[in-house]
């Protein structure tokens, strides 16, 4: 008789596929396209616009890469020119507020990251 495995989920399992859940929500774009979204539905080039720094081909990386998670949704409609809206889903909703917190936490500890670098380095530089 074998012993069954435990297959529940744990992101500390090498195997466990949330871990690829969680790298797209978490990846530097994941995390700005869905805050984005979460104010409201955008067209690919005013996202673009909106997510300062990000290349044309990442956005289109991560938007693919979230839609195909379930968290974005892609609305093409058929007019000419083409025109296509990018707006979450009820689970990337979800995600968004949850990276919102954390992005919103970071902003306001930037500071004392800022100092705790600052110790760091001039620690590194007495010894």
């Amino acid at each position: 008789m074998t012993e069954a495995i435990d297959l529940a989920p744990d992101v500390k399992r090498a195997d466990c596929p949330s871990r690829g859940v969680l790298e797209h929500v978490t990846s530097r774009w994941g995390v700005l396209v869905l805050v984005a979204l979460l104010e409201r539905s955008f067209r690919f080039s005013e996202l673009r616009r909106e997510v300062g720094g990000v290349s044309e081909k990442m956005l289109a990386q991560t938007l693919q890469t979230l839609e195909r998670d379930g968290f974005v949704d892609r609305d093409a409609k058929p007019v000419i020119p083409p025109r296509v809206d990018y707006s979450l889903t009820a689970l990337g909703r979800e995600a968004a507020e949850q990276v919102w917190s954390l992005a919103r936490w970071t902003e306001r500890r930037v500071p004392q990251v800022l100092a705790a670098r600052e110790d760091y380095d001039q620690a590194r530089r007495d010894s």
